[in-house]
């Protein structure tokens, strides 16, 4: 990120740039500075967007040996296109030799580091890994645009808060300009505040869920399906969100169990360290054998739905009474 800036700031730019990782909001933040830097406003004819994997490589590697129409520079933008997992060979190869008057901006949730389009990435441009941020930089963050808004928060309710909204950055954004409006007048954000105007995440529902199944308070677990239900998450979604839920609890047991701290497995299973301090904690109430029959049982509750033994509502409800 800081080398993004840096080559804004000097005007000094790759002719590649990719912008990967889980953090969707600092994907696009970083792209549209990029597009600000790089392309004259309202410049149709030579700024160009791809999205997907049915974008077709010879078609932008033709549009991009086509000569800027009076400009610097034409500049294309390739979002979720895939090609850093397969099929960028291609692309890799032009990449050798690229217009010079042609810059590319990657952007893409998930790469392979193996990849030969990564590789010649790396080495003719520059890459960007967006990672999930860490509690304390999102507390500051939140805190800096409450701030910008003559409005202060106290520790405990930006903890709170977090606990809502979770750690996509999109995410709180959207949670903070609701929070901002309806404290508009006053200069203090309460935790009453963030009860009222904050929406819980599905992921956190689930959260509370296993919390409930945990506890063997069935009313409870039922109770919150049904809240996922109304908000009209399909059954099968939530099935879904259950499964990870349990498979990620089971390899925090495991790697508990081996002697591993929050900090790395957090960098294993891949989220925040925080997040992996719940997961531990919430593991910790249940025994490994109870978790892999979860798992277990979600891999057949999708079974009976798909092959049509079962209807996907009544699955998910047999589902969350059988682990109890």
């Amino acid at each position: 990120m800081r080398q993004i800036n840096e080559d804004i700031r000097q005007q000094n730019f790759r002719q590649f740039y990719l912008l990967y990782g889980e953090e969707r909001y600092l994907r696009r933040q970083y792209r549209e500075k990029l597009q600000r830097a790089l392309c004259q406003e309202g410049d149709t004819m030579n700024t160009h967007f791809f999205e997907g994997k049915d974008i077709s490589v010879g078609e932008i590697i033709d549009l991009a040996e086509t000569m800027p129409f009076f400009a610097d520079r034409r500049v294309i933008f390739i979002t979720d296109s895939g090609l850093f997992k397969s099929g960028g060979e291609k692309m890799a190869e032009y990449m050798s030799n690229p217009s010079e008057s042609t810059y590319f901006i990657f952007t893409e949730n998930e790469v392979d580091k193996r990849s030969k389009l990564y590789k010649a990435l790396k080495a003719k441009g520059y890459a960007a890994e967006f990672a999930e941020q860490d509690e304390n930089t999102l507390k500051r963050w939140a805190a800096g645009i409450l701030g910008r808004e003559n409005l202060k928060i106290t520790e405990n309710t930006v903890q709170l808060f977090l606990s809502k909204t979770g750690t996509d950055m999109e995410n709180i954004q959207m949670e903070l300009e609701k929070l901002i409006c309806y404290c508009m007048g006053r200069d203090v954000v309460t935790a009453e505040d963030v009860e009222t105007v904050c929406t819980v995440r599905v992921s956190n529902h689930i959260f509370d869920m296993i919390n409930a199944i945990a506890a063997r308070q069935q009313k409870q677990a039922l109770e919150l399906y049904y809240d996922l239900l109304a908000l009209k998450e399909p059954p099968m979604r939530i099935l879904f969100l259950i499964a990870r839920q349990c498979n990620m609890l089971l390899q925090v047991k495991e790697l508990s169990a081996k002697g591993f701290d929050n900090r790395t497995i957090a960098s294993k299973i891949g989220v925040p360290p925080f997040v992996a301090g719940k997961y531990a904690g919430q593991a910790a109430k249940f025994k490994t054998a109870a978790l892999r029959d979860a798992v277990e049982k979600c891999v057949e509750a999708e079974e009976a739905v798909k092959t049509g033994r079962m209807n996907d509502k009544m699955s998910v409800e047999i589902l969350i009474l059988s682990v109890l």
